[in-house]
């Protein structure tokens, strides 16, 4: 039985005897534990809750996952206790969920092939630290029951935008993003981001938790009625987001911009070969061509698709110019090479080519890969990038909003970019101007057919949901898209395809959404909400 702070240590009412529950019982037996045990089990409820995250979306395993979790804290003796409770979970969520990061590192085996243990295991680590310090801060206030859980929501949300920005941030496998595969639940990011379905889905997992603590005297009914409600949160967001679907324009509604995404399905291995490098072009230029019917306006290419220093080379302009549907803007990514002035180095970038072969715009990534772009520790580790060439990245400046003649303005996206809630547009308030559309565009060759590049695509959704903004999407290997401003699926290629997928550009969501307006201080409001309600109930003792 666990034991709430200034309540017997009995589920009695008045002091008389009564046979504890079934969840009194186990909750009991999952606080008493100690040392490896505690540790142990932690660890494995954290391998649990991965399974909920894309592509498996097995949810149902997040009620044991957080109801252990928040018992095992429970029966903690310090605030230090519970974070290693917090890290051995954490660590398992984020071992099982980010293992792919390895196969990056088995492209090029024989030099770090060795090495890929450490950086999984390390990231993992790392990662886990924030689980670790959101359950300290629930210890530290002593709350039992629904005080408890609600601190545990305030405090996970919290952690999750933390590791968002800290040391440039990794707010990958965020807990929200389980919801990738009901777009109805998805609607409620357009409100309070995916922090609000992060919130929401702790809230259901742990709520079983309650059913363990003693029932307050003559209100015996309120936790349980308490457990229900928040067991039932993710239908009411279903019921929400339906609602808000059902008046949402049909996929066939679009602006009228046609578009081309081509998607080569280029190995890794072979991509930056010498001898096979002109080839990779070539390849994406007939395939461009290949489709009957009218020129789109814009053809789409991945990250790093033209594998030559672009911006330097005019008779490869003149060459992709020659080599495009007549009338089309070729929007693609290429490295980018600044030698003297200030910030000398290599770019991951963005060009956009026009029919004449000159470069109508160009953007430099702002958020670069940890070991792809830029080694961490790289002094004490002694590794260089994973990626073609010697030296870290140089980091560009964003998110900026981009207008190329004939195509309607739109901010551009390289690879991960497009993780980040809240700081995928310009902000007007900072000057920007809002785009009417996100381009995003990624090489997840590097992690095979693995989690990795669906989890990626969730997080283009969940963006388009967030900013009301359709998202066009190309992929090396996939997943290329056209996605709406509801998150909806207009059109894919699946992972590992070959192909092209011609479509139109979706229109925004008629209305800015309520995300767009106030970015992340919907997470602020949304902790202080549940500060406040914990706050209440711990007064209550609920």
């Amino acid at each position: 039985m666990i034991e709430t702070a200034g309540e017997p240590t009995s589920p009695g009412v008045a002091g008389a005897a009564a046979r504890p529950g079934i969840f009194e019982r186990w909750g009991a037996r999952v606080a008493a534990l100690t040392g490896l045990r505690r540790l142990a089990l932690a660890l494995a409820a954290g391998l649990l809750a991965s399974l909920a995250l894309p592509p498996l979306y097995l949810v149902f395993f997040l009620l044991p996952a957080f109801t252990l979790l928040l018992w095992l804290t429970a029966g903690a003796q310090s605030p230090g206790r519970a974070a290693w409770i917090g890290w051995f979970f954490g660590f398992g969520y984020f071992v099982a969920g980010l293992y792919w990061v390895g196969i990056a590192f088995l492209v090029d085996a024989a030099r770090f092939g060795l090495v890929m243990p450490l950086a999984v295991g390390g990231l993992a680590a790392g990662m886990a630290l924030f689980p670790a310090l959101a359950l300290y801060l629930v210890a530290r206030s002593r709350c039992q029951g629904a005080a408890r859980l609600l601190l545990l929501a305030a405090a996970w949300v919290f952690t999750e935008w933390l590791r968002s920005w800290f040391f440039t941030g990794f707010p990958w496998n965020l807990l929200g993003t389980v919801w990738g595969f009901a777009p109805a639940v998805m609607q409620a990011a357009a409100y309070g981001g995916v922090w609000i379905l992060s919130g929401m889905t702790l809230l259901a997992a742990a709520s079983p938790a309650l059913l363990a603590w003693p029932r307050p005297t003559g209100r015996r009914w309120l936790r349980p009625l308490i457990a229900a409600t928040m067991l039932a949160l993710p239908l009411c967001f279903w019921l929400l987001g339906a609602l808000r679907l059902a008046e949402a324009p049909g996929l066939e509604e679009n602006s009228g911009v046609a578009l081309r995404i081509v998607q080569p399905a280029i190995e890794q291995d072979l991509k930056w070969q010498p001898e096979l490098r002109l080839r990779h072009v070539l390849q994406q230029l007939r395939m461009s061509r290949a489709q009957a019917g009218p020129a789109p306006a814009m053809v789409v290419w991945a990250e790093t698709a033209v594998p030559y220093l672009l911006g330097r080379d005019k008779e490869l302009q003149a060459l992709l110019a020659r080599g495009l549907p007549a009338g089309s803007v070729l929007l693609t990514g290429a490295l980018r090479a600044e030698e003297g002035g200030d910030r000398p180095g290599w770019r991951n970038s963005f060009f956009a080519l026009d029919g004449q072969g000159r470069i109508a715009a160009v953007y430099d990534k702002m958020h670069l890969v940890p070991f792809g772009e830029y080694t961490p520790l790289k002094d004490m580790l002694g590794l260089e990038k994973l990626t073609v060439g010697a030296g870290d990245f140089v980091p560009g400046e964003g998110p900026v909003t981009l207008a190329v003649p004939g195509l309607p303005p739109f901010s551009p996206l390289i690879c991960y970019e497009v993780i980040f809630p809240g700081h995928v547009v310009a902000r007007p308030e900072a000057g920007g101007l809002r785009p009417q559309w996100l381009l995003n565009m990624t090489n997840d060759a590097w992690f095979g057919m693995s989690s990795g590049p669906y989890q990626h695509f969730v997080n283009v959704r969940l963006r388009a949901v967030e900013e009301g903004l359709p998202v066009i999407r190309a992929a090396n290997s996939g997943i290329s898209a056209i996605v709406d401003g509801y998150g909806r699926v207009v059109g894919a290629l699946g992972l590992g395809e070959v192909g092209v997928l011609d479509g139109f550009l979706p229109k925004p969501v008629a209305n800015i959404t309520t995300y767009a307006i106030i970015g992340n201080w919907a997470l602020a409001i949304q902790i202080a909400l549940l500060v406040i309600l914990a706050s209440l109930c711990a007064r209550r003792r609920l």
